[in-house]
């Protein structure tokens, strides 16, 4: 064992020996994950045994009865021993015994848990995943106290040996689906998977150069816990505080916890507001152009519309650039410490933005309409969508700069193609649209009240169609 793990060579790897009733016995673990009273005291309880004991012929059932913890294990192989011990539980070892016990003390370093920046919400809970692995399973449950609620672990990684729980309903969720994320999980090989949930993602639904997000995370426990209850499954990956929902399909990824915490009529409100910004962002840019570039197109009560002067730079460079310009302070926002973000918002938008306009790089419409799509793009719940939906903008603009109302009708009808196209663990992408499915349709267009909600979505195949008993 000290040869395998390197004590006395890993500062972090500690190892202490004792003498227990005239046998040796060997005690290993990680100091960063082991608290310090809880060695203290199994130390002490094994001493104690040469005060108070002196069968020597059952020193193993001995020693198993004075370790005062309520997960503990036997393991048979050195392997098993290593991995346990590398995950944060103690192993001890008795001389002359073929079998090791393990003790499941560990203490994961971390933060407690807290609101998600990305998924706030008005009213609703404030607590969120954590990278403690331990920690999300035990969220989940305090929200679904059901037996039929499972988790099971995984370890991937020939190196990381990381952990990896998939949960759900055991009695609602799809067995196939279930099967299907279970066999390409297991047949992972790599050494490490230190992007942890990212990873995984690419291994399950092998998204290749495919923009448009194939499964949804979120942060929030009462997120997680309605797509138990609708028959997902959830994908935990330790060390990571985001929860891998599947299927997923187009609309999943444009809907938001908020719509849930307000009434069924405000939450409509929000969501149809959210869909106008979201069809903002991709749309709204590539159809100026078009306006700008052919303006009989435009109904004579909107003649306004358009550039008053004709700038140095065409337009749709302009308006490319000025998009590049945006995701360039969003990177930089992402890698800006936050008491300097402030700053260089001002200075993005006094200077660089009014100074662009007067020297005439940019008109004033452009920066107009370029904020409104942005606006609608940090809008969208998903992070990977807005991305996506801005790459498919920028290739609506370049169509329609060139071929005009030939290549934006084009772009749209190949833009509803490709998603139409895609399929995420064998779901549409595009359901209830394509395949049209009236019912569920409604459901995304309107935030239907809980109480008339009694069937779970048909697309994720539920064991129990009904929701309520």
């Amino acid at each position: 064992m000290k040869n395998n793990v390197g004590v006395g060579t890993s500062f972090d790897l500690g190892f202490r020996k004792l003498t227990i009733l005239k046998k040796v016995t060997h005690t290993y673990y990680l100091t960063g994950m082991v608290e310090t009273p809880i060695i203290v005291e199994l130390m002490k309880k094994l001493v104690e045994i040469n005060d108070y004991e002196s069968n020597t012929v059952k020193i193993p059932e001995i020693i198993e009865n004075r370790l005062v913890h309520q997960q503990v294990k036997r393991v048979k192989t050195m392997d098993e021993a290593v991995d346990e011990m590398l995950s944060g539980l103690i192993v001890i070892f008795l001389d002359g015994e073929d079998e090791a016990f393990v003790i499941d003390v560990r203490s994961y370093p971390g933060r407690s848990p807290q609101e998600p920046d990305t998924e706030k919400v008005v009213r609703g809970a404030r607590d969120g995943y954590t990278e403690n692995i331990i920690q999300n399973t035990a969220l989940t449950r305090r929200r679904i106290r059901d037996e039929r609620l499972r988790h099971e672990i995984f370890k991937v990684g020939e190196r990381s040996k990381t952990d990896i729980c998939i949960s759900y309903l055991q009695d609602v969720a799809d067995e196939g689906l279930i099967n299907v994320i279970k066999k390409e999980l297991e047949n992972i090989e790599i050494d490490g998977i230190s992007m942890a949930d990212k990873t995984i993602e690419e291994f399950l639904v092998k998204q290749g150069f495919n923009p448009f997000p194939l499964v949804r995370y979120t942060e929030r426990p009462d997120v997680s816990a309605s797509h138990l209850l609708e028959g997902h499954v959830l994908i935990m990956v330790d060390t990571s505080p985001s929860m891998i929902i599947t299927p997923t399909t187009f609309f999943h990824h444009v809907q938001h916890a908020e719509e849930y915490r307000q009434s069924p009529a405000v939450g409509t409100f929000i969501r149809w507001i959210r869909f106008f910004g979201i069809f903002a962002s991709i749309f709204l840019l590539p159809l100026w152009l078009l306006m700008v570039m052919d303006p009989s197109l435009l109904p004579e009560n909107l003649q306004f519309i358009g550039p008053n002067e004709t700038g140095n730079i065409p337009v749709v460079i302009q308006i490319i650039l000025a998009d590049i310009g945006i995701e360039f302070l969003r990177m930089a926002a992402i890698h800006t410490p936050t008491p300097l973000s402030t700053a260089m918002g001002l200075i993005a938008a006094v200077l660089i933005g009014q100074i662009a306009i007067d020297v005439g790089l940019f008109s004033p419409e452009v920066i107009l309409y370029i904020s409104i799509a942005a606006i609608g793009s940090f809008a969208t719940p998903s992070y990977e969508l807005s991305i996506a939906n801005k790459m498919t903008r920028v290739a609506l603009l370049i169509v329609t700069s060139i071929f005009g109302v030939a290549g934006f009708t084009i772009g749209i009808t190949v833009y509803t193609l490709l998603l139409a196209s895609i399929r995420s663990l064998n779901t549409p992408y595009l359901w209830p649209f394509l395949p049209f499915n009236g019912k569920a349709m409604m459901q995304i267009l309107f935030r239907i009240s809980v109480p008339l909600t009694k069937d779970r979505p048909s697309i994720v195949h539920p064991n129990n169609n009904y929701r309520q008993p």
